[in-house]
């Protein structure tokens, strides 16, 4: 019964192993990346709930991106941060676990996210007269509830696998959050279930929807081919391009990170790699969104000079 209990009620979080004064250097230099990710997702949220033009299923589903993006980083970033500035790399085993489980959580949201946002585009592309049909508030709100309800369960499966270790250690995660392969790392037992759920998990999340995703643009690029519109091809391609971007980006990272094998990668690169997933990456996304998409930007201008004084 001994064996079966959590005797490491604290983890040590190495994080970047620099100089205190480069450490100093990091914090301002995340923080401001981190205070950018939810002031631009802050904004693209903002414009959806206030200007009536947005309330479309595309911008719906961009809106629980930003939500997704905001809870994204700060499961993982103001701990960072915490840890940068005041030199104390301490964090409690519960919310080392509770950190675990919000950032997979989030990250399987955000995938299956993007995949219902290439399902959008490909039937507002292929079908657009039976597109009101189809896309109907209702379907969307239920696709919506089903990424964030699956992502939860998914998340749950793992951290249950993980509370049925015994955990007595080493102490420290070579790394700067409670990351589940690093976690891995913690338990004085056979962890070669948890890798394989995890692996499968990974496949089931990254390498299918990445297909589904792939297969929506090739149809949509076949639809777009077949517009004899020069405007028309314009203004369709310019309705995906931004997400194809946000796609590459986050599914080109977390296959990197999670599927690539172990050796082709040293502690310190995947800390680089997980640090652009889970920072750079929802930092960039309202960037790309608002820099490629004039209804956004168009938006953005009449929210402004409705607040400017008479």
């Amino acid at each position: 019964m001994e064996s079966n209990q959590t005797r490491i009620t604290e983890v040590i979080l190495l994080g970047f192993q620099v100089d205190p004064a480069l450490e100093l250097f990091l914090f301002g230099f995340f923080l401001l990346f981190y205070s950018l990710t939810l002031m631009g997702n802050g904004i693209i949220l903002g414009l959806i709930c206030l200007d009536s033009r947005l309330h479309t299923p595309m911008y719906f589903f961009l809106s629980q991106l930003a939500i997704v993006d905001m809870s994204y980083a700060s499961s993982t970033v103001p701990k960072m941060l915490g840890n940068l500035a005041m030199h104390k790399k301490i964090i409690s085993f519960a919310p080392c676990i509770l950190q675990t489980f919000l950032y997979l959580a989030f990250a399987v949201t955000e995938c299956m996210i993007l995949v219902v946002m290439s399902y959008d585009r490909y039937v507002a592309i292929c079908y657009p007269l039976q597109y009101s049909l189809i896309m109907s508030w209702r379907v969307c709100t239920v696709l919506a509830s089903a990424c964030w309800v699956f992502s939860f369960l998914l998340a749950l499966v793992h951290v249950t696998l993980i509370l049925r270790l015994p955990f007595c250690g080493p102490q420290k995660i070579n790394h700067f959050f409670c990351q589940i392969m690093s976690v891995f790392k913690l338990a004085c037992a056979d962890t070669r279930l948890n890798q394989v759920v995890l692996f499968a998990g990974s496949v089931f999340v990254l390498v299918g929807p990445l297909c589904l995703v792939l297969v929506s643009y090739s149809r949509i690029l076949l639809a777009i081919l077949s517009i004899r519109s020069g405007e028309g091809r314009r203004k369709a391609f310019s309705t995906c391009s931004s997400h194809l971007c946000v796609v590459g980006l986050f599914f080109g990272s977390a296959i990197v990170m999670y599927m690539a094998p172990k050796s082709s990668h040293s502690q310190e690169q995947r800390k680089i790699l997980s640090l652009f997933y889970s920072l750079f990456n929802p930092m960039l996304n309202p960037l790309i969104y608002s820099l490629r998409n004039t209804e956004v930007k168009g938006s953005f201008r009449r929210i402004l000079w409705k607040q400017r004084p008479m």
